[in-house]
């Protein structure tokens, strides 16, 4: 009697995984139905009803990945606010990487869906999860690359060396936030250069009154 060879099973008959891909599926289409919702009406016209009507799932579905509208919209506006990518073209100086960082965030935080950031970030605790949440994945991913850029200013003999990184930090982003929140102003181009303009001069002003100091002393001589 001959042994029977097992038979393997094909592509078609294998056993599909069941519920991630779905799920995944799900999650997607309640942050692209909550994104619409943001740009038609904002904040104020976003329910757990109107989400799972627009994606087409059960309130259920929602509710087992997010307690509440509030917290959907954040994870539709994060995703819409993801730290931008590297430039593909390296700039001329650590400087000009910042000011072309600094433009790229007014850029994003001018538009409908970085005001309903900011309207939900002034609206909620500070030690929300929705504000932990966007200052570490939003304003702290900016905020380390724009470390990153200064210490190579200071490296590279652009900022004197010892610059205080984390007041300068502020320095720089502050005024982009408070004039989002304060509108009374606009978010552009011009003013982000402004910004970078008036802080570089502070933090190089040592410098400058040094070689100011060393022009007027050769003079008497």
């Amino acid at each position: 009697m001959r042994p029977t060879r097992a038979v393997k099973d094909s592509p078609s008959s294998a056993p599909r995984p069941r519920g991630r891909p779905r799920s995944l599926e799900a999650r997607r289409a309640v942050l692209r139905a909550a994104h619409a919702l943001l740009k038609e009406g904002g904040v104020s016209a976003l329910t757990i009803e109107g989400i799972a009507a627009r994606a087409g799932v059960g309130k259920p579905t929602i509710y087992r990945s997010w307690p509440n509208a509030h917290a959907v919209a954040m994870a539709a506006l994060m995703e819409g606010l993801e730290a931008p990518a590297a430039p593909q073209r390296p700039a001329a100086s650590a400087m000009a990487a910042l000011r072309a960082q600094l433009r790229e965030v007014a850029q994003v935080f001018s538009t409908p869906l970085g005001r309903n950031v900011t309207l939900m970030i002034a609206s909620a605790e500070s030690e929300t999860e929705l504000s932990k949440a966007f200052r570490n994945h939003v304003i702290l991913a900016r905020r380390n690359e724009g470390r990153r850029l200064l210490e190579t200013a200071i490296e590279n003999g652009e900022l004197r060396d010892n610059l205080d990184i984390e007041v300068a930090l502020d320095l720089i982003y502050a005024p982009v936030f408070y004039r989002l929140l304060m509108g009374h102003a606009p978010l552009d181009a011009a003013f982000t250069d402004g910004v970078i303009r008036h802080v570089l001069e502070g933090l190089a002003a040592r410098r400058a009154q040094a070689r100011g100091a060393r022009t007027v002393s050769s003079r008497k001589t």
